[in-house]
């Protein structure tokens, strides 16, 4: 990495040398009072429908303030996306984890928090969006091309979650109320904001909420042999996750040596216990005699996530310097207890016991990543400007995923059931304890320009990683490194007073799983066939275009229609070693390689506006529709990008009623169906459709109550489930089982007061 370090030395020696420019430029310094807060009672007590921001960025970026979302009291970002366009999830019933924007896997979205990456709990890099409170953010971004300015870990496009700052409010409000869902339970919600000057030119916003949350849905699944064959069993299950988040934000802004200093941070802790108890039931028959199995779950979950970020930024050599250093973490720590009680071992029906079975599994993921950021923009000539720049990346993530000795005995018949002893001997699972270390340094350089109705840029950006893995369990440390370019280029063309052309290329790359990087040998990981890992894999890599137009609707609405296309190339994809598994003779040892191409594309349509046309001021309605499409070839032919719907629509309306004080509005969310594939598994989904709806009453400028109800329609999640023992056994159509299940959960109602003083 010599050349890494020249080009990093490079690109900071602008900063260095201005470090002592300070007292000549010192009359350059930018003053953070031309920043004009918002008084809270314009964003808490809204008295008119919100739309989504026009902005004037060059790539194409959709914009949507807190407002936008916050009639229908979303509770976290993930509830919020679903009025976006293109974002879908194959979460459980009433979950909003991993965002899947145009459809791909979350591992092709890149989530930021204020423009800076984040860690997360997933295994493909994705960042859960449900653990960051709705009431946090100041706005969401929808960023759907690639620029030179930010990391290219973005096939997809990105999700640019932006917290509240020091500007962000003058003044502040308390959020009070309570949830009750579907099986009766009440929980609490609870927020607190505050924004104003705290010493000479300085300011300070403050933020805390503390929230309920839980999700109470039923689960039934019908077993059989095969595709319309014989019925062996019934499941039912029930599933409730209920715990608490706690959430706090600080952002603090100064005028310091001559420029402007802002720090920021923000910590969320999720408490979270998930219970499922499930009866199983011979032939469908659902009576005692006939019990098969009685399955309790219980896991526990405590998950951190905080971040902390130093800005300062001054006009310096002829243009404008900035640093900004970063560091984020987040920690799950997971506790998962399995009891089973076996019936019908023999002829002795239910109460009688037969086995009963303990399993613990224990999970502890720390991931750490810090951030330096190094850059200068200035101006070339009239209309042209150049920003260069380095990002530096150091990336820690350790896993230790331990099971305790099994628990096993047999119960005799009518007879008492032996004390449970206490489980013992934790040990490492097979590639559960590792560590991965990734180094980066990502330099870039970026020219824009602005002549007549034409605003663009081009950029290209170098990725440069060097990756080590040490895997605990498999006695080993891998090395790699990779080196990536990374050109982009944008263009926004005013057509006429409301029409503008946005046009975006550039290449884009999604970072393998971790889990596909441990080398450990995963013994009946695919049905029957034993699984390693692969440290030598490369990145995906994607070139891409967007091509949108967008018109103005009178003052405050805005259109949008855009189609996009992306070629990926080194898909990692299932390989055959040729290996015999650990089973013997017919079974494989399978890995993933970079062994595929695949093409993704759609139509995205978006509509934002007050119906004014139809001298309906008061009412607001937003329809969001998106057609996706992708072809991939994998093992068995081809196929779409796994878990990628072929339609998402959502849409709603908001009514003001100002000579009562009064609004009302309602929003339909709705997916199309997706298809995944993997080894030894084939899964259909589909969802039922999502209505939310609100009602609110203004007292004063300081004070709304508001009602809203989520998920009235009972929405329903359907799977089938195609299983085989083998991947040959996959080719043949030789069925372990065929598996329907449907999940469902109920209404959740919602009461909240906001104050603002």
């Amino acid at each position: 990495m010599k050349v890494s370090k020249l080009i990093m030395t490079g690109a900071a020696a602008p900063l260095i040398m201005a470090s002592h420019a300070f007292a000549a430029d010192g009359d350059q310094a930018q003053n953070t009072a031309e920043n004009q807060p918002t008084a809270v009672q314009e964003i808490i007590v809204t008295a008119q429908p919100v739309f989504r921001n026009r902005t004037d960025d060059v790539v194409p970026t959709l914009s949507y303030d807190l407002e936008y979302f916050q009639r229908f009291e979303p509770l976290t970002v993930g509830d919020a996306l679903r009025r976006v366009p293109s974002v879908t999830f194959l979460s459980d019933v009433i979950e909003s984890d991993g965002a899947r924007l145009r459809g791909l896997d979350p591992g092709y979205t890149q989530i930021l928090i204020n423009g800076d990456r984040v860690p997360g709990a997933g295994v493909d890099r994705s960042f859960f969006v449900d653990r960051i409170p709705a009431e946090l953010i100041e706005r969401v971004e929808v960023v759907r091309a690639p620029s030179a300015r930010r990391s290219g870990d973005a096939v997809a496009g990105a999700i640019n979650i932006v917290l509240r700052d020091a500007y962000t409010l003058e003044g502040g409000y308390l959020r009070f109320g309570g949830l009750r869902f579907d099986d009766g339970r009440v929980v609490p919600t609870f927020g607190a904001v505050w924004g104003g000057e705290v010493g000479p030119g300085g300011r300070l916003l403050l933020g805390m909420n503390v929230q309920g949350r839980r999700n109470p849905k039923s689960k039934t699944s019908w077993r059989f042999d095969e595709p319309g064959g014989t019925l062996d069993n019934i499941e039912l299950q029930s599933d409730i996750r209920d715990g608490m988040d706690y959430s706090f934000n600080a952002a603090y802004e100064q005028p310091l040596f001559g420029g402007a200093l802002e720090l920021s941070g923000a910590y969320v802790l999720t408490s979270r216990d998930e219970v499922e108890n499930s009866y199983e039931y011979q032939d469908g028959v659902l009576t005692s005699p006939n019990l098969l199995t009685y399955n309790n779950q219980v896991e526990d979950i405590s998950s951190t996530n905080w971040s902390t970020r130093a800005r300062w930024e001054r006009e310096m050599f002829g243009g404008e310097s900035r640093i900004r250093l970063t560091h984020a973490r987040y920690n799950d720590d997971i506790s998962s207890v399995e009891a089973e009680s076996e019936y019908l071992r023999d002829a002795t029906p239910f109460p009688d016991e037969d086995r009963y079975t303990v399993d613990q599994e224990l999970t502890d993921l720390d991931d750490r990543e810090t951030g330096l950021r190094l850059e200068h923009e200035r101006d070339l000539a009239p209309g042209l400007s150049m920003e260069f720049g380095v990002d530096l990346t150091w990336k820690e993530r350790e896993t230790l995923v331990q099971e305790a000795d099994r628990i096993r005995f047999n119960v005799p018949n009518g007879g008492p059931r032996p004390a449970v002893p206490p489980l013992t001997g934790h040990a490492p699972v097979p590639g559960g304890d590792n560590t991965i270390e990734e180094d980066r340094v990502e330099p870039y350089v970026v020219l824009a320009g602005e002549s007549g109705r034409l605003t663009w840029e081009a950029g290209v950006r170098l990725d440069q990683s060097e990756i080590t893995i040490t895997d605990r369990t498999a006695g080993t440390v891998t090395e790699t490194d990779e080196d990536i370019i990374l050109p982009s280029a944008s263009l926004r063309f005013q057509l006429n007073e409301t029409d503008r052309l946005i046009v975006s290329a550039g290449r884009t790359l999604r970072r393998p799983s971790f889990n596909h990087l441990s080398p450990a040998l995963l013994e009946e990981e695919y049905g029957d066939d034993d699984f390693i890992g692969n440290p030598n894999l490369q990145a995906e890599t994607a070139w891409g275009v967007d091509v949108g137009v967008e018109r103005r609707l009178g003052r405050r609405g805005v259109m949008g229609l855009n189609v996009f296309y992306r070629s990926v190339e080194d898909l990692i994809e299932d390989v055959d070693t040729g290996a015999v598994g650990s089973g013997g003779a017919g079974t494989s040892v399978f890995s993933v390689d970079n062994v595929g191409d695949g093409s993704v594309w759609g139509v995205e349509f978006d509509l934002s506006t007050p119906l004014t046309v139809l001298d309906m001021e008061n009412t607001g309605v937003f329809l969001n529709l998106s057609w996706l499409d992708s072809e991939i070839t994998d093992f068995a032919g081809e196929r779409r990008f796994n878990g990628q719907s072929d339609y998402v629509l959502s849409a709603g309306f908001t009514h003001d009623i100002p000579t009562w004080n009064m609004a009302f509005g309602a929003t339909y969310y709705q997916q199309g169906d997706a298809f995944d594939r993997v080894a030894t598994e084939e899964v259909y989904t589909s969802y039922g459709d999502n209505l939310d709806l609100f009602v609110e009453r203004r007292f004063g400028r300081n004070f709304v109550l508001r009602l809203t109800g989520s998920n009235l329609l009972n929405a329903s999640k359907d799977e089938t489930f195609h299983k085989f023992d083998s991947i040959a056994d996959q080719l043949a159509r030789d069925y372990d089982e065929f598996e329907l299940e449907s999940e469902e959960a109920g209404p959740v109602w919602q009461l909240v007061a906001r104050y603002a003083f």
